[in-house]
């Protein structure tokens, strides 16, 4: 499935919930990978938020994310409709604290979503499909999700007095969330309207955006949507709360009595999940093929564990047979050494230098096929020798040479650096080689 966003900008305008400020919602059309960003444009210099699981800040009644000085509140009815219609790249501007309350649902946003005309983008969408059990548990709520190749959830809501129990499940697609989920509205407990008044809460609450639950009495300035309208709602709340992870998931969710709390605390450990598949999975140095002549800095990105601002190679001119290689680092005045290093007069550091040609011998090991699974540390360094300084605007030509290499344990290399055909650094090197978490 492909990446979407808009076709054109979109706006609503209402009060908020929790603040009862008028607002307007406008959202713009993003590129590829953009993600979904809030943009605060009340606030000074227009900050922008971007949802994740580690930016949550407030969780009573709502989801509220923080990034520095720029909140916003009660998020999820928003990312629950641009998650459930399969949006994945937009920017939602506001000119206040939290969006629209509209009536309580997600369909004014769906309805605005669709206004604004969904397009595929040039990029294929990737997905979190989960693979091991994730499961969270906060008094008598609990929510575990369990390895799905789709995203399934199943939803049981009650009250402390097992009033107005609902059971459902569904698999959760744009169809389905238009029709099924996104007009459900949010709802409350007449006993509990009060003390969120003392906390300052709903000061923008009323029918018009909300059912009241009192005993067995349901209070709504119409009739209720689906006769299961609250656990509805409690998946719209699921689907906009795991937006948080920032990636679509695949998995089968199954809540009990959740809320955004537990929401929250379930999204994190999904988060958790994922980086630990990223971290596992990191690419370890590709081997470089015999047929390749060269390598330009994307293969190269891909061999050598090294990033910004840390790579120290921005080209492979060429390969002369397996122990030797010509290679050029372009030396430019925005280096982020140069700050320092020095103000007035920019000198490139020779530690930097020398970590140029460790790089350079650790891709010529590659080329043999002595990676065996490792990669290479540099170790010590022999008869270095730094003849004229390297300055901004020079290209660094390194030529290296494997000396020796003792089966997949230690290798030696002679490097040399020259700019305009004169010799301006060299060394003696040896490296080890090690596994990526840095065992030998």
């Amino acid at each position: 499935m492909k990446q979407r966003t808009l076709a054109r900008p979109v706006s609503i305008k209402g009060n908020g919930l929790h603040t009862g400020a008028p607002v307007t919602l406008t959202l713009l059309p993003a590129p590829v990978d953009h993600g979904v960003v809030f943009r605060r444009l009340d606030l000074p210099d227009h900050p922008e938020v971007k949802p994740r699981a580690d930016l949550v800040g407030d969780l009573v009644r709502n989801t509220t994310i923080q990034s520095g000085h720029a909140k916003i509140h009660l998020v999820e009815h928003v990312l629950s409709a641009l998650n459930g219609c399969g949006i994945d790249n937009v920017t939602a501007e506001l000119d206040s604290a939290e969006p629209p309350i509209a009536d309580g649902s997600a369909k004014p946003f769906v309805d605005l979503i669709l206004q604004g005309e969904p397009v595929e983008q040039d990029k294929e969408r990737a997905c979190f499909t989960l693979d091991e059990p994730v499961s969270v548990t906060r008094g008598n709520s609990s929510v575990i999700a369990l390895p799905d190749d789709r995203l399934r959830i199943t939803c049981t809501s009650a009250d402390d007095r097992g009033v107005h129990t609902q059971h459902l499940s569904l698999v959760i697609d744009p169809d389905t969330y238009i029709t099924q989920i996104a007009a459900s509205r949010t709802f409350t407990l007449f006993e509990d309207i009060e003390p969120l008044v003392k906390m300052g809460k709903i000061k923008g609450g009323s029918l018009d955006c909300a059912i009241v639950i009192k005993g067995d009495k349901i209070l709504s300035k119409e009739p209720l949507r689906f006769p299961d309208e609250f656990v509805r709602h409690k998946i719209l709340d699921i689907i906009g709360d795991i937006t948080l992870l920032g990636a679509p998931l695949n998995a089968h969710i199954i809540a009990v009595r959740p809320g955004h709390a537990i929401n929250a605390e379930f999204t994190r450990a999904l988060a958790e999940q994922m980086a630990r598949r990223k971290k596992n999975s990191r690419k370890r140095p590709a081997t470089v093929l015999p047929t390749e002549t060269s390598l330009d800095v994307r293969r190269i990105l891909e061999m050598v564990p090294h990033r910004y601002p840390f790579v120290m190679i921005d080209r492979v001119v060429e390969f002369i047979g397996d122990d030797a290689l010509v290679a050029i680092k372009n030396v430019t005045f925005n280096e982020p050494y140069f700050a320092g290093h020095f103000p007035d007069n920019p000198v490139m550091p020779g530690v930097l230098q020398l970590e140029a040609m460790a790089q350079a011998a650790g891709i010529l090991l590659l080329r043999r096929g002595e990676r065996g699974g490792k990669t290479a540390l540099f170790m010590s360094a022999d008869k270095v020798k730094f003849r004229k300084p390297v300055l901004p605007g020079d290209q660094l030509i390194l030529n290296a040479r494997l000396t020796r290499v003792r089966g997949d344990k230690l290798a030696a290399a002679e490097v040399n650096c020259s700019v305009g055909g004169q010799l301006v650094s060299s060394a003696e090197l040896m490296f080890g080689m090690v596994e990526m978490d840095g065992r030998a």
